[in-house]
This record gives structure tokens, sequence and C-alpha cells, in this order.
């Protein structure tokens, strides 16, 4: 008879198997949905809705109770401060299990796993930000071919300096050629008056 012997083995050692399934939580946890198998997901779901439940309560003894399970700081102040307010007027039921199909290589049962009220929102933002993106770049092509006037001023004064000082050089360079020139025509005055003279 098997008696008592509950959980899935998921053909791995009892060390493994444990840190599998922690490192399985902290990563929903973090990221809020995972795709993973049928059986983990099943096995890791036990794991995770009891961290949620000690994070309802929020005192330090769950906070290190947590921790002992998830071996991660990041993990367990987010689910202290982010998920645990979701769920407070839930009693239990915090995860679902979505079926995707199965694997090519070996036929596996593939699911989505996720946290039940957190992923709708950030699923949301993710289809919303690209076309934000798009949208942004948009406007910012519009505002770039639309010139006010005040922004050709703008772009006129940022370009003055640059003006300003190619002038500068160009009259330094005309102080000196007069002087040359005068020396050049006093030469040619004194050969006129030699010749005028003659």
């Amino acid at each position: 008879m098997r008696h008592v012997k509950r959980g899935r083995k998921l053909g791995r050692t009892p060390s493994h198997r444990k840190a599998m399934l922690q490192n399985m939580a902290a990563s929903l946890i973090l990221h809020k949905q995972i795709k993973t198998t049928e059986a983990k997901a099943k096995e890791a779901r036990r794991l995770v809705e009891r961290l949620i439940t000690y994070a309802k309560k929020d005192t330090t003894h769950y906070r290190r109770l947590a921790f002992a399970q998830l071996r991660n700081k990041e993990a367990v102040k987010i689910l202290f401060e982010e998920i645990a307010p979701v769920y407070m007027n839930r009693n239990g039921g915090y995860t679902r299990i979505l079926k995707l199909g199965q694997r090519p290589n070996d036929a596996a049962k593939v699911v989505l796993f996720q946290l039940v009220d957190m992923v709708g929102s950030d699923t949301d933002k993710k289809k919303k930000s690209p076309k934000k993106a798009i949208a942004t770049k948009k406007e910012k092509a519009k505002e770039s071919s639309k010139e006010t006037p005040k922004t050709k001023k703008s772009r006129d004064e940022k370009n003055e300096p640059e003006k300003t000082e190619p002038v500068v050089k160009e009259a330094e360079a005309l102080e000196e050629t007069p002087v040359e020139d005068k020396a050049e025509n006093d030469d040619t005055s004194s050969g006129e008056d030699t010749k005028s003279k003659a």
C-alpha cells in the first residue's frame, strides 16, 4: 500500500528535487509566470501557495520561513511587499496552470504556471508597450518635421557661435593681407614713379 507517499519524484534525487522546486518558486515570484512541465508545475504549486499564505501574515517569523524555502532576498521582499497585499481577500487558489500542448522532442505536457491576479496587468503592459513605443517614434518624427519659428531661432542661436568664429578668422586674415598688399603697392608705385620720371 502507498500510504502517506505524496508528491512526485520527478526523476530526481530528494536534494535535487527540493532545489529545483525552490528555484521554480523564486522564479515565479520574480517573473509572475513561468513555462514548465505539468508535473513540475503541480508540484511547485504546493510550495508557492504555502509561501503566499506566509506572506499574508507578514511577521519576522514568517519572513524567515519564506527565506528558508526561497533562499533569495529579492524574491522574499517581492513576495511580502508586492504579492501578499493583492491576495489579502483571497483564501487560496493563488496560482493557475494553463496547458500549452506538448513539447516536440519528448512529448512532455507543457504549461504556463502563473500567479492569478498579477499576470494580467503585466501582460497588458507588455502588449501595450510596443505600440506606445511606435506611437512615440511617430510623434517625434512629426515634431522634427514641423519646425516652429522658436525652434528655428534656437537652432540659429546654437549655430551663431560657429558662424562668428570663421568670421573672426577671416577678419584676421584680412588684417594681415593689407600689410603685404601695401608693401607690394609701394614697390609698384615706386616702379611707376621711376617709369614716369624716365
